[in-house]
């Protein structure tokens, strides 16, 4: 791996200002330093979007295919090394067609790569090499499309999902609509033997076949069924009915012809769903709905036709009224549902108000807004076909339509969240996906995995999902946990680099929402590289500065750390612009983790509360023993060693004496007053200690940590103001090794 080093020599970036400018271009936040060889890493991409007739998982990445099939064919230990260093040599080959563009099914491409490697190892055709090979992708059982991550991944990935589903749905459809078919022919063909046509010497010629000698005398046979010929024929007005119910379940359009069905030439013969706007999507919903409610009747009516349920009496007044408002979930999701692509900056704005009507409406429509920019331009007045910066939070106001499944993630975490996707296309209601692709066209130099993955993380662009059909609550329904270090306002990472005596050193840094706009061109005006001789103490990480109060008086230069084209690392002074919009996103992010119950602030008042109570209970059984105590009480002097009477108030004292001392001596507690706002007891549990109004630590709540945590941050406090009490679990891991700890802190 390598390691980002300080720069030290005195024409460092920001000297004059062409070197600024140049440094300026180049910069990255220092973390991307580990990643930027993304071609040589394994990780979710290239990803196979599997075919199949019933797929549980569409997507799966290409190293999870490998890994798979090694595990069959390679046996553990040496035996089987070298046959894992070919196959992973072939992996390799194949990452690098995709990541020059090449887009080919898996088996095409595992056949270009393994003919490649034979022939640059010099070996024959099915030699050694070869034979390897094939060896393991007889171990593969999957196949399909072949993609990396770029601007068209979220559109390809979302239309795969939606074909998956839609074929499933089509199994499942034929399978119901094929049947009903079958049987009301039997029921039509049934009632036709009993016919005088079906009777006729004609009819009875040609089902018997060919009678060459001439020995049947089908008149004479012809008579004689007439005469026996049962009289229950059904009456015309159901034959009638069951015709008209075959002819609308042959021809409908909804998902082509079946076995049992057949289309005629003036019908479609299957209905497009894909649409490039909630416009044409309302509008085709719209032209089809009479075709709806005609396929509906017509399906209802078939069911209780091979029921012999039908009552003509009941029904047929029924069926002559029924209209849209008829319409059942259970019935319009038995239909496919329209899928809609959206992209912000190439669909005009107009259509993102036509998704939430078309949400609104409870519609069974999927629609997917694809985000290039989340940050959006610096000025004011977003361009006409840009949703603008707010595009982040276009999922979250999706939800306020509370029918709507919505799913937002990353094009980074599309297959960790690939359950979401398809629970969503499975949906019966309408579903919103928005999903950011990484493709920023003003980030220049960064793969759109990285900087897909880093919209995540510095929480700008997070991942969750809301299923409105998971329960009657937001516990049920929403989902977070898609996200790094779900309970932290910021994700912290160890960040590994060189000293100016070349010395390794490591060093905790939080991906903020500074770090994350560093990369962008637009907003390096508000970025100003700081040589290292320039460092002053005015400079304070990003992230400390985010924790000060916004009208705090104190003026700091709040800095993140950014690296260039050779990885050298410098501090990156950043303006209150970006500040701002930092609080901002750190704002939303707080009130998604309270929609999941993390930090909910009614909670925590409630606790608040119920501390307070406790602590006030406490000092007034503490002056109520007191109070209790009589003066002449208090001076008699016992005889030595006579015994001590006890009066009923002094038992109460001493009752309450030891209540008070019991609660004191088990609760964990802070000397808030002595607290030097280090933080470091909140690095170890921010929801454990937290602070008050002059930024130092109490205990926030002690259910919210162990009591390992509490010892720890007791022995890592410079001054020594935590005291652990005693632990709150008894079944806590080592408790007689932690309670030993804690002695010198009690």
């Amino acid at each position: 791996m390598q390691v980002a080093q300080i720069i030290t020599d005195p024409q460092v970036p920001g000297s004059d200002a062409s070197a600024g400018a140049a440094a300026l271009t180049a910069l990255r936040p220092a973390l991307f330093a580990r990643y930027m060889a993304l071609d040589t890493l394994r990780y979710d991409y290239p990803l196979v979007l599997v075919e199949g007739e019933e797929v549980q998982k569409p997507l799966i990445p290409l190293s999870q295919i490998v890994d798979e099939a090694l595990r069959l064919v390679a046996p553990l230990g040496p035996d089987g090394e070298e046959l894992r260093q070919q196959v992973l040599r072939l992996e390799q080959r194949m990452r690098d067609k995709v990541a020059k563009g090449t887009e080919e099914k898996l088996s095409e491409l595992w056949r270009i790569s393994s003919a490649e490697l034979v022939a640059e190892s010099g070996q024959s055709t099915f030699g050694p090499l070869d034979e390897t090979l094939e060896r393991a992708w007889g171990a593969i059982t999957v196949d399909g499309r072949v993609i990396g991550c770029s601007e068209a991944t979220p559109r390809k990935v979302l239309a795969h999902v939606w074909q998956a589903m839609h074929h499933m749905r089509a199994r499942k459809f034929r399978y119901k609509v094929d049947r009903l078919v079958l049987k009301l022919n039997d029921i039509l063909k049934s009632d036709h033997i009993k016919s005088d046509e079906a009777h006729s010497p004609g009819a009875l010629a040609q089902s018997m076949g060919l009678d060459g000698d001439k020995s049947i005398d089908f008149s004479a046979l012809s008579n004689i069924l007439h005469r026996v010929r049962p009289e229950d024929r059904l009456p015309a007005d159901r034959v009638a009915r069951i015709r008209h119910v075959l002819q609308v379940l042959q021809t409908q359009a909804f998902f082509g012809p079946g076995r049992a069905t057949f289309s005629y030439p003036d019908k479609a013969v299957c209905y497009s769903y894909v649409f490039q706007s909630c416009t044409e999507a309302l509008d085709a919903y719209r032209d089809r709905l009479p075709s709806v409610i005609e396929f509906t009747k017509a399906l209802a009516i078939a069911e209780m036709e091979v029921e012999n349920k039908y009552v003509p009496e009941l029904h047929d007044a029924i069926f002559e009224s029924f209209d849209e408002s008829d319409l059942t979930e259970e019935q319009m999701a038995f239909l496919p549902p329209a899928v809609v692509f959206l992209r912000d900056g190439v669909t005009e704005s107009v259509e993102l108000a036509r998704a939430y009507e078309a949400l609104a409406c409870g519609l069974p429509i999927k629609v997917m807004i694809q985000v290039d920019d989340i940050l959006g331009p610096t000025s004011p007045e977003p361009p006409r076909n840009s949703f603008g910066a707010g595009n982040a939070r276009l999922a979250s106001m999706a939800m306020g339509i509370n029918n709507a499944f919505v799913v937002q993630c990353s094009s980074a975490h599309m297959v960790r969240m690939q359950g979401d996707l398809v629970a969503a296309m499975q949906y019966g209601g309408p579903a919103m996906f928005s999903i950011y692709s990484g493709a920023t066209k003003t980030v220049a130099g960064v793969p759109a995995y990285i900087l897909a993955a880093a919209a995540t993380e510095c929480r700008m662009f997070p991942n969750f999902s809301y299923d409105p059909s998971a329960g009657n609550d937001l516990a049920s329904r929403f989902d977070l946990s898609a996200n790094p270090q779900l309970e932290r306002d910021w994700p912290e990472h160890t960040l590994l680099f060189e000293d100016t005596s070349g010395r390794r050193q490591q060093e905790t840094v939080r991906f903020t929402l500074g770090d994350f706009a560093l990369a962008d061109a637009r907003y390096h005006r508000f970025c100003q590289t700081v040589e290292a001789g320039s460092w002053s103490g005015d400079m304070v990480p990003f992230d400390e500065q985010l924790k000060a109060s916004s009208s705090a008086t104190d003026i700091k230069r709040a800095f993140v750390l950014g690296i260039d084209r050779q990885n050298q690392m410098m501090r990156v002074v950043v303006d209150d612009k970006i500040t701002v919009a930092a609080r901002r996103c750190n704002d939303a992010w707080t009130q998604l983790q309270e929609l999941a119950g993390i930090n909910n602030s009614h909670v925590l008042a409630k606790l608040a509360e119920e501390r307070r109570k406790r602590e006030a209970l406490v000092v007034e059984l503490s002056t109520e023993s007191s109070l209790t105590q009589s003066p002449d009480e208090a001076k008699t002097e016992p005889a030595p060693g006579a015994p001590v009477p006890k009066t009923e108030a002094k038992a109460v004292e001493e009752e309450s004496d030891s209540a008070v001392a019991e609660v004191l001596d088990d609760m964990p507690w802070i000397e808030t007053s002595r607290c030097t706002t280090c933080n470091e007891c909140r690095q170890i549990n921010d929801r454990l200690f937290g602070y008050n109004e002059n930024m130092q630590a109490f205990i926030a709540d002690p259910d919210a940590g162990t009591y390992r945590q509490l010892v720890d941050a007791a022995e890592g406090c410079q001054v020594s103001i935590i005291h652990p009490g005693k632990p709150r679990n008894p079944n806590e891991p080592d408790l007689e090794d932690l309670m030993e700890r804690a002695k010198p802190f009690l």
